[in-house]
């Protein structure tokens, strides 16, 4: 095990379909740095078992026909539950990305996604650092092009616009210090003063609003 994967990061799957539970598994438990601890077929079972099983990650599917993916973030939210949460699905719709984002996921990746960027994108969430691929990215940039964007300057301020922009390509708070020449607890300021001018409560979603309003893209 190399030094990028010598943390090993607990994992739930939750996908309606058994066959991608069970490919995601194949990929997954081979690999250096990851243990799967259970699956769950829906939304439902999926906010039961993360509460009991306390993984580092989920990997969430969205429409399965026992509770949504997004309602199972939000609970998860809700309910302080200490996992990440991963969306890992086929549909990239604004319908589907803006509302898990919102609810609480930290990443956002589709199915097609090569094995490496599952890999690195795991280890991001598990980290908290926000994580989506590039047709989401794509697509929320679209989504926010409008009337109702809102100006830089009544929102946040420059220094805290540059913050935003590091996060919003997955850089660590450490990262975001080196390349701005600022200390790691000034950015962790930033990120606080963002936060409740966004009125959200993590990374992904900050990165979500601002695109909606028209302050990144």
């Amino acid at each position: 095990m190399n030094a990028e994967n010598d943390r090993v990061i607990t994992l739930l799957i939750v996908d309606d379909h058994p066959v991608v539970r069970d490919g995601l598994r194949g990929i997954l438990e081979p690999a250096d740095g990851f243990t799967v601890l259970g699956e769950a077929s829906g939304g439902t079972e999926a906010v039961e078992r993360t509460l009991r099983l306390d993984p580092d990650v989920v990997l969430m599917d969205l429409r399965m026909p026992t509770g949504s993916g997004v309602e199972a973030i939000a609970e998860l939210t809700r309910r302080g539950a200490r996992a990440r949460v991963l969306v890992l699905t086929t549909f990239d719709t604004d319908s589907d990305t803006l509302p898990a984002i919102e609810a609480g996921a930290t990443g956002y990746l589709l199915k097609d996604a090569l094995r490496d960027e599952l890999f690195a994108a795991i280890r991001a969430a598990a980290d908290g650092r926000t994580v989506l691929s590039p047709a989401v990215a794509s697509r929320l940039v679209t989504a926010v092009r409008g009337p109702a964007a809102r100006p830089v300057d009544d929102v946040l301020s420059a220094r805290e616009v540059q913050v935003l922009e590091h996060v919003a390509r997955g850089t660590s708070n450490r990262e975001i210090a080196r390349a701005l020449f600022i200390s790691e607890a000034t950015v962790k300021t930033h990120l606080v003063h963002i936060y409740g001018k966004l009125d959200v409560r993590d990374r992904a979603a900050a990165v979500a609003v601002a695109y909606r309003r028209g302050i990144l893209g």
